[in-house]
């Protein structure tokens, strides 16, 4: 008795496993199938660029020494790889 009990669970559990396999696989060709589907069919939208003003109100009342000052510093502390865009009063 307890055979056969042993088989059913091993045969459940291989029904089972296969079961998982066949959705998961599933699962994998219909995600790659959309995403090649949209990528061929769908534009990707652009964003309209906006032209970047010279000086804003913020920065223009802020003294070209002080400017120098913050620019100087940005760059030392990450090692020229920051800019600075934009400096206001918080």
């Amino acid at each position: 008795m307890e055979g056969s009990l042993i088989e059913q669970a091993v045969t459940l559990m291989i029904v089972g496993m296969i079961t998982v396999f066949a959705v998961l696989g599933l699962v994998i060709v219909l995600g790659n199938a959309l995403i090649r589907f949209v990528n061929k069919y769908v534009p990707e939208e652009v964003a309209p660029v906006a032209p970047k003003a010279a000086a804003t109100p913020a920065t223009a009342a802020i003294a070209p020494d002080v400017m120098t000052a913050v620019e100087l510093a940005v760059a030392q502390i990450t090692g020229n790889k920051g800019k600075v865009e934009k400096i206001s009063k918080i």
